[in-house]
Formats: C-alpha cells, structure tokens, sequence
C-alpha cells in the first residue's frame, strides 16, 4: 500500500484557494465560504458520490459550484481538470483541462493558471 505523499497533499490543498481567488476576480462571482460543508466534503469521495458537491454547494446557497481533479500517471506526467455547474439546473457551464511536466510547486501552479487563464475564465465569464 502507498502512502501519502506530503508535498502532493500540500500542492492539493492549495490549488482550491487559488483557483477561489481567480473565480472571485470575475465580475459576477462572489465567493461563498464552504466551511458548513467541508466535513461532509472531507468524508466523501467527490469523483465517484453521485454529484455530491454540487448538493454540498446547493446547502451553502451557491449558484455555482466548481470541482477539481488531478490525475497523477507518473511524477512526469500529470493532469488537473476544473468543472463548473450551474446549480439552478446542473448543467456544465465550464470545464478545462490541463497536462503538467513534473511534479512539483511550479508545475502544479503555472498548470493551474493556465487552465483557468486559458480555458475556464473566458467560460465563466460567457456563462455570467
């Protein structure tokens, strides 16, 4: 069994506030504290719960709700994807993708800027 990598988990758990500060400069988008629901966010697996986070994002009166993956296929070779929904009616407003070389705190960042300068903003801001 693997363990947890330290340095990945930290580069995780700085890639949903950044990418919250980006969404919160659009007009339009106002960011909501999810604190009333991270427990439950925490506890579940939001790739495979059924559409979970948008019902966690409904709870906390967003209208928007944007969840994020990262696929790791080696230390050479990574993916972060962003998807964003609608809550009124669920469907996807956004969605980008984007391949990083290198598993570091730079790779990680310049990916996560380029997928939300390059595919997620002008989406955001056209569904707005």
């Amino acid at each position: 069994m693997l363990g947890k990598n330290e340095a990945q988990e930290a580069r995780l758990d700085r890639m949903a506030p950044m990418l919250r500060e980006d969404i919160g400069g659009l007009d339009g988008y106002e960011i909501i504290d999810t604190a009333p629901v991270q427990a439950k966010a925490d506890a579940s697996n939001l790739q495979s719960c059924g559409n979970c986070a948008l019902t966690f994002a409904r709870e906390i009166d967003a209208d928007v709700a944007v969840i994020g993956t990262v696929q790791k296929v080696s230390n050479l070779i990574l993916n972060i994807n962003a998807y964003a929904f609608d809550l009124e009616d669920g469907k996807e407003i956004a969605r980008g993708s984007a391949d990083i070389r290198s598993n570091t705190d730079e790779s990680w960042d310049r990916g996560l800027n380029y997928l939300f300068k390059n595919t997620l903003k002008e989406q955001l801001e056209a569904a707005r």
